[in-house]
C-alpha cells in the first residue's frame, strides 16, 4: 500500500508507547485512526494530545483486546466513523514472566490472551472486511525480539512472541494473493510503559505479582525498566513501520547490533546443525537399508 492518505487505520494498545506512536505517524501521512485501549483516561488524553498537534482525524474506542466481543464493538464503531478499515495493527502487549516455579497459570493465561489471542482476535474481527471492500490491505502484528531470540527462558511473554512472528509468517503467505500486506514488528527495547502493564490486569486473572523488595525477581525486573526506559522513542518505530507497509515488508526490526545479530545467529546455527544431524541420520538409515544392516 503505497498511497495511506485517506485511509483507516485501527490500532490496539494505542493509549501510549508504540500504539500512541503508530496513531501519531498514521495521522501525520494524512490516515483517519481509530485508536482503541483497554485504559480509557489514557485513551481520552491520548486522543486530545494529537488534537493539539493538529491530529484532528483521530477517534478513540475503549477496547479489551483479549475480549472478542470487544474487538468487534470497536470494530463496528471504526466501521461507523471511518467506513471502511484499511490497516489493522494488531499492537496491544503486556509482559509477563517469573522464575520457572513462581509463573502462575493465571500469568500464562492474562499474556497469552492479551498477546497472542488479542492478535488472532484482531484478525478473525477485521481480514473478512478487509478481503470484501477489495481496496487492499495491510495487518501489522507487534511481536518482539523475543519471538526470535529467547534470552527470557521459559516465559509466557516469550511464548505469546514466538506464537505471533509465526502466525504471521503463515498469514503473509496466505493473504498475498489477496493484496493484503503482513508484517510482524520485532522490536528491542523501546521506551514505553510495559514494565508498567500490570495497571491494566483485568480483574479475573487476579492480582500481579509483585516481587520482594531485594530479591532477584526485583532487581532483574529494575535492569530491565532501565533498558526499556533507554530504548528508542516509539515514533522512530511507528514511521519505520510506516515504511514497511508502504514496501510491503515482512520482517520490522528496530535493533541491529552485534549482540542481537550474534544470537539470533546462534540459534539459526543450533538449527541448521540439528538439520544437518537430521540428513545424516536419514543417510544412515538408507546405507543401512540398503546392506540389511540392523541399526544398533
Amino acid at each position: 500500500m503505497m498511497e495511506l492518505a485517506g485511509k483507516t487505520a485501527f490500532v490496539t494498545g494505542g493509549a501510549s508507547g508504540i500504539g500512541l506512536a503508530l496513531g501519531q505517524a498514521f495521522a501525520q501521512v494524512g490516515m483517519n485512526v481509530m485508536l482503541a485501549d483497554i485504559e480509557g483516561t489514557a485513551l481520552t488524553a491520548a486522543v486530545k494530545g494529537l488534537s493539539d498537534q493538529g491530529l484532528t482525524n483521530v477517534c478513540s474506542i475503549a477496547c479489551d483486546v483479549a475480549d472478542p466481543v470487544s474487538v468487534e464493538e470497536a470494530a463496528e464503531a471504526t466501521y461507523k466513523a471511518f467506513g471502511v478499515v484499511h490497516i489493522v495493527c494488531n499492537n496491544a502487549g503486556v509482559g509477563g514472566g517469573d522464575r520457572i516455579d513462581d509463573i502462575s497459570v493465571e500469568d500464562w493465561r492474562w499474556v497469552l490472551d492479551v498477546n497472542l489471542m488479542g492478535v488472532v482476535h484482531g484478525i478473525r474481527t477485521f481480514l473478512p472486511h478487509i478481503r470484501g471492500h477489495r481496496q487492499g490491505g495491510h495487518i501489522v502484528n507487534t511481536a518482539s525480539m523475543a519471538g526470535m531470540i529467547n534470552g527470557l527462558g521459559f516465559s509466557p511473554y516469550s511464548a505469546s512472541k514466538f506464537a505471533v512472528v509465526s502466525m504471521s509468517e503463515g498469514l503473509a503467505m496466505q493473504l498475498a494473493p489477496l493484496d493484503i500486506g503482513v508484517t510482524v514488528l520485532c522490536p528491542g527495547f523501546v521506551r514505553t510503559r510495559i514494565m508498567e502493564c500490570g495497571r491494566n490486569r483485568q480483574g479475573h486473572y487476579g492480582p500481579p505479582r509483585v516481587p520482594s523488595p531485594g530479591s532477584r525477581a526485583a532487581m532483574a525486573a529494575a535492569a530491565l525498566t532501565n533498558l526499556v526506559n533507554s530504548g528508542l522513542d516509539p515514533l522512530d518505530v511507528a514511521r519505520r513501520v510506516v515504511t514497511a507497509i508502504r514496501q510491503n515488508e515482512l520482517y520490522v526490526f528496530t535493533h541491529a547490533g552485534p549482540e542481537w545479530r550474534s544470537e539470533l545467529e546462534r540459534r539459526f546455527n543450533n538449527i541448521l546443525l540439528a538439520m544437518d544431524r537430521a540428513a545424516a541420520n536419514e543417510k544412515l538409515g538408507t546405507e543401512e537399508a540398503e546392506t540389511g544392516a540392523t541399526p544398533t
